[in-house]
């Protein structure tokens, strides 16, 4: 059975990365939190309110951009941190009556594709990164009580919402009409939401994508999943293995198609996923 070379994988990081990729990588590896100069410099450009803008000069904070720097200090150990609390309860007061987020008018002219106000695809793909990161933040909290301990959880409310939206949002195959990434991002929600139904038939669609996904999305995938406690043993994380074993290099690293950076980055995700 061909395995993924974790040591080969660690090799390629530590040739190939910048500080920062290295002190993600260490945070992964030992649980030890990186200088406060690294992390520091991940917090920058935070607008007053919480969120993140486009750019270094924007002044609109963006949802799609607010949540991919809660990832990266999330790689950090830094959720507890004031930098990411504030973007969490920015998030959280964001979301519309429906459950649902997008981003707002003005952004269009700068927004992706993925992240265009006012475009269905793009709010539920939104719906399901925002709600997860929310669902996160309720996971490391819960984790911090003694047993038996009933202490409200942030933001059960939102993601609750949250996770209605993108469950009357489903096909009755239990597609989505939305990005590949808003599959595995929605299937961890239900999951944690104990809407296994729902998580059964999402992760089946990505299952029968798997063999023919990129190593960028299987690892992805793999890490969101694992991030909210499904077992490494399920069948979608054998399967994801399986696939990512089958598209390593032998220099220990994975094909981004982006360039050296985006290599090192898709090779911290697969050791997020499988370490």
């Amino acid at each position: 059975m061909i395995v993924v070379d974790l040591d080969a994988a660690i090799g390629f990081v530590v040739k190939k990365g910048d500080p920062v990729d290295r002190a993600r990588l260490s945070y992964l590896r030992t649980g030890v939190m990186p200088s406060e100069d690294v992390i520091s410099a991940m917090e920058a450009g935070q607008l007053p309110g919480g969120g993140w803008p486009t750019s270094a000069r924007g002044k609109i904070p963006s949802i799609d951009v607010t949540c991919f720097r809660i990832d990266q200090l999330d790689d950090l150990g830094a959720l507890g941190r004031p930098a990411a609390q504030q973007a969490l309860a920015w998030l959280g007061r964001r979301q519309a009556a429906d459950g649902s987020w997008q981003e707002v008018k003005e952004l269009a002219p700068e927004a992706p594709e993925w992240a265009q106000p006012g475009d269905p695809e793009a709010t539920l793909y939104l719906t399901a990164n925002a709600t997860f990161w929310l669902t996160v933040s309720g996971l490391d909290f819960r984790a911090t009580l003694p047993y038996g301990d009933d202490t409200p959880i942030p933001y059960a409310e939102c993601t609750a919402r949250g996770a209605e939206f993108i469950k009357n949002s489903l096909n009755s195959d239990g597609t989505w009409p939305s990005y590949l990434m808003t599959g595995w991002l929605g299937a961890a929600v239900m999951y944690r939401q104990d809407m296994f139904y729902e998580a059964a038939r999402m992760q089946s669609v990505l299952g029968e994508r798997l063999p023919r996904m990129a190593p960028v999305d299987a690892a992805a995938m793999a890490a969101s999943l694992r991030r909210v406690g499904v077992s490494a043993d399920d069948w979608t994380m054998i399967a994801a293995k399986k696939r990512l074993a089958e598209t390593q290099r032998t220099d220990g690293g994975w094909d981004s198609e982006q360039g050296d950076a985006f290599d090192v980055h898709l090779t911290l995700n697969v050791i997020r996923a499988i370490r």
